[in-house]
């Protein structure tokens, strides 16, 4: 695994400023390489999505960002502080340098405007210089790349599952090549089959373009599969950060070992599942990427 880092975030805080206020992230620092899979789990309620919201600047009042910095270490060598972005500059940077697959495709696609066209849009906004034919056949090659098919550029998303829903929204993620995509639990609601023929694609895809990905689910033992490392959140805080191997056979933390003892084994009683499998399937899964069976 690259070592280089491409986004650091320390002392990062995000607070809802209700009566009384709430403080949904506190404190968290973490480092994510170039070409890394991090995962990021916990419960409900636990500050994930609220600290992938915040540090791509997307959450609304009441939230407030009250200390904290995420620096991106762009390929071309420049460190972007991207708090210190104004909003104009942050609307180009998302998407071409980072960009993010939001939960529940439905309603992240729009209903009554056409796949092409919503693929489209993000060429339009971001490569103006683009013709329209250009835009067609490179929407066309990314329905193609991730399996929905260039047939589908007049589909409305009433007409699509809800798999290839969820795969037009990583294709939109992966329109201008960026170097990090957030992944905010994007097989949530899909039956198991389609779920790992997204997380095998997202695998091969990163392995094709380099791209860094944080993926944020509840499902421990999914990230198990597909994560280079994961972090545990709890009450808006890190409180582990490990690979995945040592997440799985060595966990420190109390609330890590109780989320593994929460899943059932296959062949077991609950709680076995953290004695389900092999070393060397975990490990395997854990260097590669690559989803197991």
């Amino acid at each position: 695994m690259n070592t280089d880092p491409l986004l650091t975030v320390s002392n990062f805080s995000v607070v809802y400023d209700v009566d009384p206020p709430v403080e949904a992230v506190s404190d968290v620092s973490f480092t994510l390489n170039r070409g890394e899979i991090l995962g990021l789990a916990g419960e409900s309620g636990c500050g994930k999505t609220s600290l992938a919201y915040g540090v791509q600047r997307l959450l609304k009042p009441p939230a407030v960002i009250p200390q904290g910095s995420a620096i991106f270490h762009d390929e071309s060598g420049t460190d972007v502080d991207m708090n210190a972005l104004s909003e104009e500059e942050m609307r180009r940077f998302r998407w071409d340098k980072a960009s993010m697959v939001f939960q529940g495709a439905m309603s992240s696609l729009n209903p009554v405007t056409k796949i092409g066209k919503q693929l489209a849009d993000v060429f339009t906004t971001h490569r103006p210089g683009m013709s329209r034919a250009e835009r067609t056949r490179e929407c066309g090659d990314l329905l193609d790349l991730v399996g929905v098919g260039r047939d589908r550029l007049k589909s409305y998303p009433h007409e699509l599952s809800g798999g290839m829903r969820q795969r037009v929204m990583i294709a939109m993620a992966l329109a201008l090549k960026p170097q990090l995509m957030i992944m905010d639990e994007p097989t949530t609601a899909l039956d198991v089959l389609v779920q790992r023929e997204i997380l095998q694609q997202i695998s091969e895809l990163r392995t094709q373009f380099g791209f860094s990905v944080v993926f944020i689910t509840h499902d421990l033992p999914l990230l198990l599969e597909i994560s280079d490392r994961i972090a545990i959140m709890l009450q808006g805080e890190i409180v582990e950060l490990d690979t995945a191997a040592n997440i799985y056979h060595h966990a420190q933390h109390e609330y890590t070992r109780k989320l593994l003892g929460s899943f059932p084994s296959l062949t077991g009683e609950r709680g076995g599942f953290v004695y389900g499998r092999s070393d060397d399937t975990v490990a395997a899964g854990a260097v590669t990427g690559g989803a197991t069976s």
